[in-house]
């Protein structure tokens, strides 16, 4: 039995005591599969504590069995969990439901799950306090306009008034944020929580967390792929791997010098803001359930594995620099580099054809209805386009980064190029030049598999009820007429491009990580064979390691077949390792346009610069840039520039009243749209 990771003094303290806790499920052959094995951990009040790790690892396994909640089919094996003393394995419902929600919060990392579909926002939110606060209802309207407030929604007052399906994914993960803050919970435990965030909203609302959990003494367990985001919140980090506990330090130990292979390796697979060349992806795949043998379960892909390694389990111990370590040779992993960077392949030719042409394209969704005419009646008139006068040139084998805040419209954009929403203007030419019809009705089978579109959120795309063998079965039965054993090999090969195994056919979405149905999602845009893929946020959701490998899957296909991508990203440091040119956009505008290197240079738009400073490395001694007073805006305004009243570099009249000219460096083609001039940016 492995020690609790606290000294006996601290145990008394822990408000999360997790001890000795095993879980797993019953295999078809009967057998007991573990999913997390004999895990000791203890979580103080006012502590950060980050649980890190590959898909699969068994994070939210963890996080979500810290609140006495189980998926379907997983059992507890052994050990105990407990919350402020109380044990909550076998606590009566009414018991448990009291401690959920109030004193113990969630945040999931899909906030689709978490609101409901048929309720404004105003409604949901005020059922959380109703449920998990002691606020008279009289109170409710103006507390639900402050949680809005402090999560950076803008326009409180619309906000309320809105369904689900009308928000962003951004903006739905925010209410989700604010449901859970609702109750003023004693522990909050945040599965990805910023995961559909982009890079401001993401820094605002880690600053917020880390202020409450200062001022209020609020524990918090933050699972999350993004170690920058680990890096600005959290005290301590724990390093899963394989269900198990490989180590656990500071956060400053475990991001500077962790003594596990596992670990450098995690940070070695990370994209650097500074660097355009792609990260390196650690080789193979962590053991499928059972599957770690009796050795250590890291050998396999381990570059200092010794024999011991292979036969003997090593336990958690304590290393001379203070941190707990499973490794039989923590020192010597010290020495593996955490900074590496693969060579630099050679990119793919761009083609002197077009692949992609939008002519002042031009989106809108205002309906006829009581939210648009609120917004009509603020604007004064005519509601603005939510995406206007996009224009943008794709060679073939080319990759464009699209970039902006949540709602800025890169979203909408995909969506008309993929056929899912009309241009209500302009028009969009693809590969021969001729016009693209708005609407997937109006196009040849031929044009929907050469255009693939990779969402956001999985779930919204893959059919619970398939099995992934079903799911495959469907682009390539449709597009090539595969059956039998060439469609299971073809399956099989896709899954492996995408770092998942031919075991991963028979089972079912909700059987999946969040990882791994992305990477089922794009295995299956894949399957088509596009020449043209859209990609939405199609990193987010993934691991760092599994992340690199996608992103040198994406970039050999391009090598290799010359597929020409969009790729939106709110992660600026994972565009710049993929992407030729980068388009920025604010409230549907574009503003700056240009090669990457060039638009993460300088000059800059001043909307870009603002971007680029709230940027999370993974170093706790690095703040980003934020301005306390910037707050996003629900719509553009009616005329001038679009950034104007966030802009810290305003000219004054002509920034409210013209529409600002496009600069161009003609020797590079990087263009910015502002009224200052380039030199004085």
């Amino acid at each position: 039995m492995e020690k609790p990771l606290m000294s006996s003094a601290s145990l008394s303290a822990a408000l999360i005591d997790i001890r000795d806790l095993s879980i797993g499920f019953t295999g078809r052959n009967g057998q007991t599969l573990p999913v997390l094995r004999n895990i000791n951990l203890q979580v103080r009040a006012g502590e950060s504590l980050g649980l890190v790790g590959e898909s699969g690892s068994g994070k939210s396994t963890l996080a979500l069995a810290a609140m006495g909640y189980l998926k379907r089919g997983l059992r507890v094996l052994g050990g105990h969990v407990q919350f402020d003393g109380t044990e909550l394995f076998g606590l009566p419902r009414q018991k448990l439901e009291k401690i959920r929600g109030g004193r113990l919060a969630l945040i999931p990392q899909n906030s689709g799950q978490s609101l409901t579909p048929s309720l404004r926002i105003g409604a949901q939110l005020a059922e959380a306090l109703r449920l998990h606060s002691n606020l008279p209802a009289a109170a409710h309207p103006a507390r639900i306009q402050a949680l809005l407030t402090h999560v950076r929604l803008p326009d409180p007052q619309t906000i309320v008034l809105r369904y689900p399906h009308e928000l962003s994914g951004g903006q739905q993960q925010r209410v989700a944020i604010a449901m859970a803050l609702a109750g003023e919970p004693e522990a909050l435990l945040l599965d990805e929580p910023t995961t559909g965030l982009d890079v401001t909203t993401q820094a605002h609302i880690l600053e917020l967390l880390r202020d409450l959990a200062r001022e209020t003494g609020m524990a918090m367990v933050y699972v999350s792929h993004d170690l920058g985001a680990i890096a600005r919140v959290c005290d301590r980090v724990v390093v899963m791997y394989a269900g198990e506990i490989a180590m656990v330090g500071s956060t400053r130990q475990v991001l500077r010098d962790p003594g596990h292979p596992y670990a450098r390796g995690l940070l070695a697979s990370i994209p650097k803001l500074a660097d355009a060349r792609l990260p390196v992806a650690l080789d193979g795949r962590p053991p499928a359930p059972g599957g770690a043998g009796e050795g250590c379960a890291f050998v396999p892909r381990c570059v200092i594995a010794q024999e011991i390694c292979q036969t003997n389990r090593p336990m958690l111990e304590e290393t001379p620099n203070g941190d707990l370590v499973r490794c039989h040779r923590p020192s010597l992993a010290r020495t593996l580099p955490i900074r590496a960077e693969s060579d630099a392949a050679p990119r793919g030719e761009i083609g002197d054809a077009d692949a992609l042409v939008l002519d002042r394209m031009a989106i809108s969704y205002a309906r006829p209805g009581l939210f648009d005419g609120l917004l009509r009646k603020r604007a004064g008139g005519a509601l603005p386009a939510t995406v206007d006068d996009i224009t943008l040139t794709l060679r073939q084998g080319e990759t464009l980064g699209l970039v902006g805040e949540s709602g800025s419209g890169k979203s909408t954009i995909l969506k008309s190029i993929a056929g899912l929403l009309a241009p209500v203007g302009g028009a969009i030419q693809f590969g021969d030049g001729a016009a693209l019809p708005g609407l997937v009705d109006g196009r040849t089978p031929d044009q929907l598999r050469k255009i693939q579109l990779i969402f956001q959120n999985p779930d919204e795309s893959l059919n619970p009820r398939q099995t992934v063998a079903e799911i495959l079965a469907q682009p390539l039965g449709l597009y090539f007429g595969l059956k039998g054993q060439a469609l299971l090999e073809r399956s099989a090969e896709l899954l492996e491009r995408v770092r998942l195994g031919a075991h991963y056919l028979d089972r079912l979405p909700n059987q999946l990580s969040g990882g791994e149905k992305q990477r089922v999602a794009i295995a299956r845009a894949f399957a088509a064979q596009p020449d043209l893929v859209l990609c939405d946020e199609v990193t987010s959701a993934l691991d760092v390691s599994v992340q690199a490998a996608v992103l040198d899957l994406l970039d050999a296909l391009r090598r290799d077949q010359g597929t020409t991508y969009i790729f939106v990203s709110h992660d600026l440091a994972v565009v710049r390792a993929l992407s030729d040119r980068v388009a920025v956009l604010y409230q549907g505008r574009l503003c700056e346009v240009g090669p990457a290197a060039a638009v993460y240079g300088a000059p800059s738009h001043p909307y870009t610069e603002v971007l680029l400073g709230a940027v999370l490395e993974p170093d706790p001694d690095t703040a980003p840039t934020l301005s306390a007073d910037d707050v996003i805006e629900l719509a553009p305004p009616a005329q001038g520039c679009a950034f104007q009243r966030r802009c810290p570099r305003k000219l004054g009249g002509v920034c409210d009243t013209d529409t600002p000219p496009w600069r161009v460096d003609r020797a590079t083609g990087h263009a910015i749209r502002c009224h200052i001039d380039r030199s004085a940016l």
